[in-house]
């Protein structure tokens, strides 16, 4: 009986021993298939950067997974009559990461540097915004020069990501540098190529809806290398899985599969006129550009590249949205006419050099594209770069055709007017057309729908022949996870949403 009873004690003791350690740390570890570029939203421009962006700094709205624009830090908001003036009511008890109060003061402060930023990617995201008013402690009132049908879709993305005016003021635009903003985790560190580490924020105004203690972004171009981490246990969760690997990750019992639809394209930049590199050429001939465009088989290049998996497309709406323009279509591949354009442009020949992101998937896309446009006479040189540098390069100029893509946005202005606009915030070719500026600036300002399609479809039939950007096509976002996480829901803007996301108990 006694030897019972010290069995039971020590037994007893054993539990209340384990029921007394704390609880495991929860470290999330999200595989990437770049390197962001700088973390601030008014100066970054990258995909992979908003990933990031999604548990760093929330936005005044956001969007659902079917499109919707609801509430975050705004909580309501309504338009005049004229529908130029926007007015926000404020979530209250909101604090940044450094402690800054989020409120109406805070707001006027982020639309003015978005505005005002020499460095600003968001100039032409809120060229609209004339003027920010603070009518209350948690209210601000937007007076536009006219109306803007694309503002509140904006105000959903980076343009609405609101950081701490302290932190801002402070370090100019060196912000990227240690970000401060307001979402569910704030910045620890970040080794370049290597980890950008975040912790969860204990302040959040929605922390019962955060389940990590850590997370963790690991850059990793090599698909195939981002996949075997993920079986290994090195990774929790990966975005873009290629397409290539879905069979082997759907049937695979230890994974879970997810993917959403894009919002975006990918294509071929052109320098136009972005300094001395876009002085040749294939920047100045249209006729070039379109003898190039001849050369492509978009459903072959879908078919060889990603199994069917994406949608070929030649502009930058899907063919399945409402506003890709039926009267423009995909050109059929025709060689012979490839060759006469370039004839009539005074070439039989030409090279031209093609930046390209260091991973495999694009990789093979270019490769695949060289081919076919060697078949006209076009000598396609390949230039391998790591993503940020290829779009440090880009911006610069110093490119002459760069293979790059854009994540989407829930309005279709957010996929063309800052391209194609002679002042667009991220215009890399420096194309410049007066009358294209004048469509795309006037489907701003309608809430029409009918009159807006007219505008991008006129402005589409010119940038068709114009061509500085060769669109390609249409990825779907594919994430594969472990499958001890549970409450992932799959967007089509493809970010990672972490709330409500965590570990099976």
């Amino acid at each position: 009986m006694r030897m019972r009873n010290s069995l039971l004690a020590a037994l007893l003791l054993s539990a209340s021993a384990l029921v007394a350690l704390p609880a495991a740390a929860a470290d999330l570890r999200i595989g990437l298939q770049e390197d962001p570029d700088v973390l601030d939203p008014d100066q970054s421009r990258t995909f992979v950067g908003r990933i990031v962006y999604a548990s760093l700094c929330d936005k005044l709205v956001d969007i659902t997974p079917d499109l919707e624009i609801v509430p975050q830090l705004a909580t309501s908001w309504s338009w005049s009559e004229d529908g130029k003036v926007l007015t926000m009511d404020l979530r209250e008890g909101v604090t940044f990461h450094d402690g800054t109060p989020f409120d109406a003061e805070a707001v006027k402060a982020n639309i003015e540097r978005s505005k005002g930023l020499p460095e600003s990617r968001r100039k032409s995201e809120v060229k609209s915004i004339e003027s920010v008013e603070v009518s209350g402690p948690h209210q601000v009132k937007m007076t536009l020069a006219q109306p803007d049908a694309t503002l509140l879709a904006q105000l959903a993305d980076r343009a609405g990501m609101m950081v701490s005016p302290t932190a801002a003021g402070a370090a100019g635009a060196d912000f990227g540098s240690n970000p401060v903003c307001s979402g569910p985790f704030s910045f620890t560190e970040r080794v370049q190529q290597d980890r950008i580490v975040l912790t969860r924020f204990a302040e959040y105004w929605n922390a019962d809806a955060i389940h990590f203690d850590t997370v963790t972004f690991l850059p990793i171009p090599d698909t195939t290398v981002r996949l075997a981490n993920l079986r290994s246990g090195d990774l929790d969760m990966l975005e873009r899985l290629a397409a290539t690997d879905a069979a082997s990750v759907k049937s695979d019992a230890g994974l879970v599969y997810a993917d959403a639809v894009s919002l975006g394209y990918q294509g071929i930049t052109i320098n136009i006129d972005n300094g001395a590199r876009g002085d040749n050429p294939f920047g100045n001939d249209a006729k070039l550009r379109q003898a190039f465009e001849l050369t492509l088989d978009r459903d072959a290049i879908n078919q060889v590249v990603f199994e069917g998996a994406f949608a070929p497309g030649n502009q930058p709406f899907p063919p399945t949205s409402p506003w890709y323009d039926k009267e423009t279509p995909i050109p059929a591949r025709d060689i012979a006419r490839a060759k006469e354009l370039m004839k009539e442009a005074g070439h039989e020949t030409f090279e031209v050099e093609v930046q390209v992101a260091n991973n495999p998937v694009q990789t093979q896309l270019m490769q695949v594209v060289q081919s076919m446009a060697a078949e006209a006479g076009f000598s396609v040189k390949l230039k391998s770069m790591e993503f940020a540098s290829l779009l440090a390069d880009q911006s610069g100029g110093n490119y002459q055709a760069s293979q790059v893509g854009w994540s989407g946005r829930v309005d279709p202005d957010g996929n063309i007017h800052q391209f194609m606009t002679c002042k667009g915030g991220i215009n890399d070719s420096k194309y410049c057309n007066p009358e294209v500026d004048a469509l795309l600036d006037k489907a701003r300002t309608s809430n029409d729908t009918a009159t807006r399609k007219a505008s991008y479809d006129a402005a589409r039939k010119i940038l068709a022949k114009d061509l500085p950007i060769i669109y390609l096509y249409h990825q779907t976002w594919i994430w594969a996870l472990d499958d001890k996480i549970e409450g992932f829901t799959a967007y089509p803007d493809g970010m990672i949403r972490l709330e409500n996301v965590k570990f099976k108990q």
